[in-house]
């Protein structure tokens, strides 16, 4: 398995591959939202406010993570997590985590120091990231779920909280996904 950084070229395979993940596992609604979100994360995002991530095997897409720009009121340079796939047959090998360490390695590298995410606890936590309150940092929009709502210093320190509201990039700007 071969882990890198996704290339754009690739657009309608990532986009594919979060449609059936996500179709597998929550259905074909949820299945095309999130495969649109992929499509509409590469598509509209500047290039300095996205990092994006593939994990492939034998030239195939098996699994793909994005990174987007979280804008804090007070400048903290700071990512969010969304979405994350891994192709069905893939799932529970560990490549969901390897693709995280990943691309969070890659992101300490070029300066940023909060990680946030929005998804299950039991699982974002075994790559480093812990439940916070919106006491903590506002999210961009209303949390469905606010348990979900996580994060990780990158810089070796708790997690001060994070005065002012945040904003996120424009595709993820959309309530069905909060």
């Amino acid at each position: 398995m071969e882990l890198s950084t996704y290339n754009k070229s690739s657009i309608e395979e990532i986009k594919q591959l979060f449609t059936k993940v996500f179709s597998d596992s929550e259905g074909p609604s949820e299945g095309s939202l999130i495969g649109n979100l992929a499509f509409d994360l590469i598509e509209s995002t500047d290039s300095k406010d996205i990092y994006g991530f593939v994990a492939s095997e034998n030239d195939q897409i098996i699994g793909s993570i994005f990174f987007t720009r979280l804008i804090f009121e007070n400048g903290v340079n700071a990512f969010i997590l969304a979405p994350v796939a891994i192709h069905t047959n893939w799932q529970g090998r560990g490549i969901g985590q390897n693709l995280i360490k990943y691309g969070i390695d890659h992101l300490k590298k070029e300066g940023v120091t909060l990680m946030f995410t929005y998804g299950d606890p039991n699982y974002y936590s075994k790559v480093g990231f812990s439940q916070i309150t919106e006491k903590v940092a506002k999210a961009p929009l209303k949390l469905s779920q606010p348990e979900g709502w996580l994060c990780q210093s990158l810089v070796d320190r708790d997690i001060e909280p994070i005065a002012g509201n945040s904003r996120c990039v424009e595709a993820l700007n959309k309530a069905e996904y909060w």
